[in-house]
């Protein structure tokens, strides 16, 4: 069970397929319902008592409607709040929140009368109304709670595109005003509540477009009439201008297009150094039409990390000038925009120069082999680093050709390093000539001095830092790698294979009559033992035998306690193969990994098919 940030110790448990929790009425609440609820989804689903694929919307909704229910039950109520869930045996999904403060309804502005006080905080029960089945109110002496009810899989979307979730409650969290002084009735309530709704909704973003979609919501029609956010990049700061405005947003869409034009002959110029501002900026006016005609803008230069990244433009039109409170409230709003803006981009950064790390790390294409066919499948888990497995297929000379299907003890940069170590001391020492076991037994001894050196270098740079000497954990982690190789030797009638495995999976022959058996024998880790010896072994693959090597990402594909290979369920299923392809074969393997377990893939999975024509 996550862990809730409140003020208190708070009572939680979870027993079966229900829990339940007690908060403060503070404005961490939201985010702490937010969590428990998540990770019982999470819980559920590893418990086999909810599909994945099934249960991922209805797990979004549920913690969009839990988010509302807690935030209406601290806005209005502001006491101590119990939250009960559990799913029932249908699927359903359903939350109950209680307060202590019964004589006050939750404010529903959306449909039938409009009530005289302005909503309280941001959203009355609007989004609970379209995610959930049914919703209500109970009151009991002392409480009053109110209640959900998700249907299994989520509720169905009408016809037309699916709205995006993010974007809608983000819409949500700023309704339009229903009275005038209804801005200061709001924020002088509801507004630290939407600080902490807003900041939730943007920390999780990782696309800047998206981000200033999310701002643009977030601020029109609650606290402007229309707002505007231009984003700068190093070249348009060495032009020294405010670039074109990535979006625009207006409370009536008829309005949007005209006011797009008139600010981009507009943009800001913000002054020398980092101030965020708000700064005046120039009425549109002749854009918004007579009703528009005057009111009052201001601009705040969005900044992270010491760094400018674009300038956010508010206007509120019938205005001299805008509230103290609003300008408060929007300058934290556009610091909490920055950073996520700031996370965004750094985050791309790394994506790109991971995809080009990666790129760099695996050939650009295996090569051809005479006689032999051969099928490739590559998919690491996490897009945004480099993997842990990497393959190669590539000539030796002299007739020969070898592979490679390896993995590394980790991911990342460490991963990379030992990669960009492995791949090309097996192609150098292939192409020297030596032979299978040999080429093991050296880059066993290059990843052990690899080792020692990078250890030896830490070593020295702590002791010139602080004089201290290195202890354990200081420095490098010890870099382990599995590998299977082997060298190809096609003759008349079939083709020679010599194969090592290190620590890894071992390789499954596949006769064409459906008979499986693994073709190496298990050996020590590469990276591990001192001046290991390792072995190698020779097998005959005649025409439509079949080499099947994997990494662990498809041995150990999981679903609940079960693994794939538990039983030799991968040499049932690649007897099933029999009489298919080598791309039949590595496209069935596949599929069957990726259906054992239901969901996504937690481990990268590489596996390689050669088979003899």
């Amino acid at each position: 069970m996550a862990a809730i940030p409140a003020q208190r110790e708070s009572e939680t448990y979870d027993c079966g397929a229900q829990g339940h929790a007690t908060l403060p009425g503070s404005p961490l609440a939201p985010g702490s319902a937010r969590a428990l609820v998540r990770a019982a989804f999470a819980q559920w689903c590893d418990r086999g008592l909810t599909d994945p694929e099934a249960s991922a919307r209805q797990a979004d909704d549920a913690m969009a409607v839990v988010s509302e229910l807690v935030t209406n039950a601290v806005v209005h109520a502001g006491t101590e709040l119990e939250v009960d869930w559990r799913l029932e045996e249908g699927g359903a999904f359903v939350v109950e929140v209680r307060d202590q403060h019964p004589a006050r309804a939750p404010r529903d502005a959306a449909g039938g009368e409009v009530p005289y006080d302005a909503p309280e905080q941001g959203r009355g029960l609007r989004l609970v109304a379209t995610l959930a089945e049914s919703w209500g109110v109970t009151y009991s002496t002392g409480t009053k709670t109110v209640w959900a009810r998700l249907p299994a899989g989520g509720k169905e979307e009408p016809d037309g595109p699916a709205p995006d979730h993010t974007l809608a409650a983000a819409e949500a969290l700023a309704p339009q005003p229903q009275r005038p002084g209804a801005d200061r009735d709001w924020l002088g309530r509801g507004a630290l509540s939407f600080l902490a709704e807003a900041s939730d909704l943007l920390a999780g973003q990782l696309d800047e477009t998206l981000v200033t979609a999310l701002t643009g919501q977030l601020i029109v029609p609650r606290l402007a009439d229309w707002c505007a956010v231009w984003l700068e990049d190093e070249a348009t700061l060495r032009g020294g201008d405010g670039g074109a405005p990535a979006r625009v947003w207006h409370a009536s869409e008829n309005s949007i297009e005209e006011l797009t034009r008139a600010l981009e002959k507009d943009p800001p110029c913000p002054r020398d150094g980092l101030r965020s501002g708000p700064e005046p900026y120039p009425w549109p006016g002749d854009a918004l039409g007579p009703q528009g005609a005057h009111g009052t803008a201001l601009a705040y230069r969005l900044i992270a990390g010491g760094r400018p990244l674009g300038t956010l433009v508010i206007g509120r039109c019938g205005l001299q000038r805008f509230p103290d409170e609003v300008t408060g409230l929007v300058e934290d709003l556009g610091r909490r925009v920055a950073l996520a803006i700031g996370a965004a981009r750094q985050y791309a950064r790394q994506v790109t120069i991971s995809a080009v790390l990666q790129r760099g790390l695996l050939p650009g294409a295996v090569a051809e082999i005479p006689g032999v066919s051969s099928a490739l499948v590559y998919e690491p888990c996490d897009k945004g680093g480099p993997s842990g497995d990497f393959y190669d297929l590539f000539p030796a000379g002299d007739g020969r050709w070898c592979f490679a299907v390896g993995d590394v003890q980790g991911k990342g940069p460490e991963a990379a390093v030992v990669i960009g170590l492995a791949r090309p001391w097996l192609r150098l020492l292939a192409r020297e000539g030596y032979r299978v076991a040999d080429v093991l037994d050296r880059l066993n001894q290059l990843l052990l001095d690899d080792a020692t050196e990078a250890a030896d270098a830490a070593a020295r740079a702590l002791v010139a830092v602080d004089g201290r000497p290195l202890v354990p954990g200081d420095g490098p982690q010890t870099r382990f790698l599995s590998l299977l190789y082997g060298e190809l030797t096609p003759h008349d009638g079939g083709v020679r294979c010599t194969l090592a495995s290190a620590g890894h999976p071992l390789p499954l022959l596949l006769r064409p009559d459906g008979e499986v058996r693994t073709a190496a024998r298990p050996q020590t880790l590469l990276g591990v033992v001192e001046d290991e010896t390792y072995t190698s072994e020779t097998i005959e693959l005649g025409p439509g035998d079949s080499l099947l090597c994997v990494t662990d990402g498809v041995t150990e594909r999981r679903s609940g306690s079960r693994q794939f290979d538990d039983g030799d369920g991968l040499a049932q299923a690649l007897s099933g193969c029999a009489g298919l392809s080598a791309d039949l074969i590595a496209e069935r393997i596949r599929r069957l990994v990726h259906d054992f377990g239901g969901g996504l893939p937690e481990d990268d999975l590489a596996l390689l098919v050669l088979q003899a024509e």
